[in-house]
C-alpha cells in the first residue's frame, strides 16, 4: 500500500459536521435489555453534498451541463438529494436507470457502458433515456434495428479512444488499449454506419479517458484535446454536432495530495470556450466521485487490539466487505479516531498510545486493511475509526455477503436530527 502516514497523522481535511458527531454519539449506546451492537454504518451529510455541488453549478461556463454518474453512488436519497442540482443523470447499466426512475419520473438520463445487451436497450427506451452513448459499431447497428422496430430516432453520441497521450490518472480509459469505446481509426467508419442508419440521430462524441485525475490545469487541457479533436471531426466529416461528452475524472485525494480543484479548472477552460471552438454545442461533463465522496463516511468500532510479529494491529466490525476502495486501490484511506467512554468489561481497557497501527476488518483475509502502519495519538477497544471521504466507490462495489457478517447501516444526517 501507499504510505499516508505523513498525512494522516494530521487533522483532517474537512472535519465532520457537529451533526456527524451527534450520529456518531448515539450509535451504538445499548439497548434498554443491555445488549449492544457494535457500531458500523455509513453515514450521508446529504446538506453538505446538495452545498458542495450547489457551489461546482456556480460559475459553470454557458452551455455547459453538469451530469451525475451514479455508478459512483447510487443510493436513493444521493439521488433525490441531486435531482433538483443537476442537469441530469449517467447511468452504466439498466439496473442504474431502474434506480434513477425509481426516484424520479422525469430526470433526464444518459445510458453508457460497454457491453449494453438488446433488453437492456429496448427497456431504457421504453424508460425514457435522452441518449445513449454507443460504444461500438455491432452496438450501433444493433440499436438502429431497435429503434426501427419500436418507430423511434434515438440521439446517440459515438464514444471513441482517442489515440493520444493523456494524463496520468488513477484509471485511464483511453489513450491505450481498453474496452471502452470505438478505437479512433474507426471513427470514420463509425459516422458513416451512423448516417446510414435512420433511426438513429447523431449528436456528438463522448470522450471520458481519465479517472481521479488531480490536476485541474492538465484536465483543461485534455477538454481542449476533445474539443480540438472534434472540431476536426466536424469539418472533415461535415458534422453538426449538438453535444461533446468530456466525462468526468475530477479527482478526490485519499493521501497528502490536494484535490482537484474546480475553479481553478473553470478558470483554465472559460477562455477555452470563448472562441467557441464548436458553436452552439453543450459540454458535458458526468462526475461522480468528485460530487458524493465528501458526503459520506465510513463508521467502525474497534472490536479488538492485538500484536504480531512487532506490528499492531486494530480489528474493526467491518472491513472491506462494506467499503473495498481502500483494498481495491491500494492507498491507506484517512480517518479519525473517534474516541468513546462506554467499556462494559470488569478488567481494563486495551489501548495503543502514540503507535503505528494497521486497521483490518473482521474477514478471515489478510487482505482486509483499510489503512496500514499508521500513526495514532491514542486507540482503544470501543472507540470508532471513522472513514473519510466514503461516500463513493464504497458499499455498492464490496462484497457485502463474504463470511455472512452482517450489513452496516445506512444513515442519513438529516433524518436523525428530526428526531
Amino acid at each position: 500500500m501507499t504510505s499516508a502516514a505523513k498525512f494522516l497523522a494530521q487533522a483532517p481535511w474537512n472535519p465532520p459536521s457537529a451533526a456527524v458527531r451527534r450520529c456518531l454519539a448515539a450509535l451504538g449506546e445499548p439497548a434498554p435489555d443491555g445488549t449492544r451492537e457494535p457500531v458500523c454504518a455509513f453515514l450521508y451529510d446529504l446538506a453538505a453534498l446538495r452545498e458542495h455541488v450547489s457551489a461546482m453549478l456556480t460559475g459553470l461556463p454557458e452551455r455547459c451541463q453538469l451530469y451525475y454518474a451514479v455508478k459512483a453512488n447510487p443510493d436513493r436519497r444521493l439521488i433525490a438529494a441531486l435531482v433538483p442540482l443537476v442537469a441530469g443523470f449517467e447511468a452504466a447499466s439498466i439496473g442504474e436507470i431502474r434506480r434513477i426512475r425509481e426516484v424520479s419520473d422525469t430526470a433526464s438520463i444518459i445510458f453508457g457502458g460497454p457491453g449494453k445487451k438488446d433488453a437492456e436497450l429496448e427497456e431504457a427506451l421504453t424508460l425514457g433515456v435522452e441518449r445513449i452513448h454507443v460504444e461500438s459499431l455491432h452496438e450501433l447497428r444493433r440499436l438502429n434495428l431497435i429503434a426501427e422496430r419500436r418507430g423511434q430516432v434515438v440521439p446517440i453520441l459515438l464514444r471513441v479512444n482517442l489515440h493520444d497521450a493523456l494524463p496520468e490518472a488513477t484509471v485511464t480509459m483511453a489513450g491505450r488499449a481498453t474496452q471502452f469505446g470505438i478505437d479512433e481509426p474507426q471513427v470514420e467508419d463509425a459516422i458513416e454506419e451512423a448516417r446510414r442508419s435512420p433511426a438513429l440521430r447523431f449528436d456528438g462524441f463522448h470522450l471520458h479517458s481519465i479517472s481521479n485525475n488531480l490536476d485541474a490545469r492538465l484536465h483543461a487541457r485534455l477538454v481542449a484535446t476533445y474539443l480540438a479533436r472534434v472540431r476536426g471531426w466536424a469539418e472533415r466529416f461535415d458534422l453538426e454536432i449538438r453535444c461533446v461528452d468530456a466525462g468526468g475524472g475530477f479527482g478526490v485525494s485519499y493521501d497528502e495530495r490536494p484535490d482537484f480543484d474546480w475553479s481553478l479548472f473553470l478558470d483554465t477552460l472559460r477562455p477555452l470556450l470563448d472562441d467557441e471552438p464548436l458553436p452552439g454545442a453543450t459540454l458535458l461533463f458526468e462526475p461522480g466521485r468528485y460530487l458524493v465522496a465528501f458526503c459520506g463516511y465510513y463508521a467502525a468500532e474497534v472490536i479488538d487490539l492485538k500484536q504480531s510479529h512487532g506490528r499492531d494491529f486494530a480489528i474493526l466490525r467491518g472491513g472491506t466487505h462494506h467499503f473495498r476502495l481502500p483494498a481495491s486501490w491500494r492507498h491507506d484511506h484517512p480517518f479519525e479516531v473517534v474516541p468513546r467512554r462506554h467499556w462494559p468489561y470488569p478488567f481494563p481497557r486495551p489501548a495503543l498510545e502514540g503507535r503505528r497501527v494497521t486497521l483490518v476488518g473482521e474477514l478471515c483475509t489478510p487482505k482486509d486493511v483499510l489503512a496500514s502502519d499508521v500513526p495514532v495519538a491514542r486507540l482503544r477497544i470501543g472507540d470508532v475509526v471513522l472513514f473519510h471521504r466514503a461516500g463513493a466507490y464504497g458499499w455498492t462495489i464490496s462484497h457485502h455477503d463474504f463470511l455472512g457478517h452482517p450489513h452496516p447501516r445506512h444513515l442519513y444526517l438529516e433524518d436523525l436530527s428530526r428526531r
